[in-house]
């Protein structure tokens, strides 16, 4: 089963929502849809299941040309934030209403469902009510419902949003397992680049409506293809400096400088995760930027750092509680192997040291 995006475009009433967009969704993957909110995941989500036409392009599945057929001929499930069920029916025919709409013998039904409900966990919960579970347990009978019918295409809009944090951790886990028993083509929308790393597979990259990159998620990640994309693939967003290469040295003014990449002569835009900056030197080969403090975010284990450098604002993502004043001056480390060089244009003119070795 493969399902195949053909320079697929979505505009309404002359707002472009989707650009020309291809993408190849293999039978038994994973794929990521990562964006900010606004960036087109819902948008190219809608064009896959059918619920709108494209612009232009075609879609295929299995090699047919499926453009125009109704969703309810697609054999597509879909999942969104807000978990739909309904509450006066038990979570067994909860999961049992498409089958039954389907018209499937009985036997069969009570077979699938049961099949189901083992798969995510909610055999002891087949008799209950929606609203006498948690939300994780509403959330996974809503994804039963979705994945009983056997549709070769699951589509997941954001699906642990309105989770709390324990409940979309443990959900986090289990998402994998369950995708790996149905043999679906999974396609799982988000903001959160580390949920993109957790569910693994593949992940597109999105940003006002383009698919900026699409491929293997650790690879998209260590290799973004432009600004765009490391932007989009780093929480806090990625941050950026000028810099200019001159023979042997790349300077980031101030007397800072690192030993030149092998890129050709000329100006530059580095940019570096927040995570790698630190409070104290990781290597003889680190730079010291000096920097100044606009505030200080707590959360317990770790402490974002909000700085200033010259003209820039960057993030520092650092281990433990830092009790730091505002207008403080500090250093915060960066090794030279965590940065990335871009172009003009915003290209990738140089990826990362530890990118490349890893």
């Amino acid at each position: 089963m493969v399902l195949e995006l053909q320079a697929v475009s979505r505009m309404v009433e002359g707002r472009v929502h989707i650009h020309p967009t291809s993408l190849t969704l293999q039978n038994g993957t994973m794929n990521v849809l990562l964006g900010p909110t606004l960036s087109g995941k819902t948008s190219l989500m809608r064009l896959m299941a059918g619920l709108d036409a494209p612009t232009t392009g075609r879609i295929l599945w299995h090699g047919e040309d499926v453009t125009g057929k109704r969703v309810q001929d697609r054999g597509v499930a879909m999942v969104y934030q807000q978990f739909i069920n309904y509450p006066g029916l038990t979570v067994y025919e909860n999961i049992a209403s498409p089958l039954r709409i389907l018209g499937r013998p009985k036997a069969e039904i009570d077979r699938k469902v049961r099949e189901t409900a083992e798969m995510l966990h909610l055999t002891p919960m087949l008799a209950r009510k929606p609203l006498e579970l948690s939300g994780g347990q509403q959330q996974r009978c809503a994804l039963a419902r979705a994945l009983v019918k056997g549709a070769g295409l699951v589509l997941l809009d954001e699906p642990l949003a309105n989770l709390d944090y324990k409940l979309r951790e443990e959900l986090r886990v289990e998402i994998p397992r369950i995708f790996e028993a149905s043999g679906a083509i999974f396609v799982y929308a988000t903001t959160e680049p580390e949920e993109a790393l957790l569910l693994g597979g593949n992940t597109a990259t999105l940003w006002e409506g383009r698919v900026t990159q699409f491929g293997p998620t650790p690879r998209v990640y260590r290799e973004p293809v432009d600004a765009t994309t490391a932007r989009v693939f780093s929480d806090p967003p990625m941050n950026f400096t000028s810099a200019v290469k001159q023979g042997a040295r790349l300077s980031f003014g101030e007397g800072v400088d690192a030993p030149a990449f092998a890129v050709q002569d000329g100006s530059y835009m580095a940019g570096f995760r927040a995570n790698h900056l630190s409070l104290e030197r990781p290597s003889a080969a680190a730079l010291d930027l000096r920097c100044k403090v606009i505030v200080t975010e707590i959360t317990g284990a770790q402490s974002f750092i909000h700085v200033s450098h010259g003209e820039d604002r960057w993030i520092a993502l650092v281990e433990g509680v830092q009790v730091l004043e505002p207008g403080q001056e500090i250093s915060l480390w960066l090794d030279p192997r965590h940065i990335y060089l871009f172009d003009g244009e915003g290209r990738l003119a140089a990826p990362a040291a530890y990118a490349q070795a890893a």
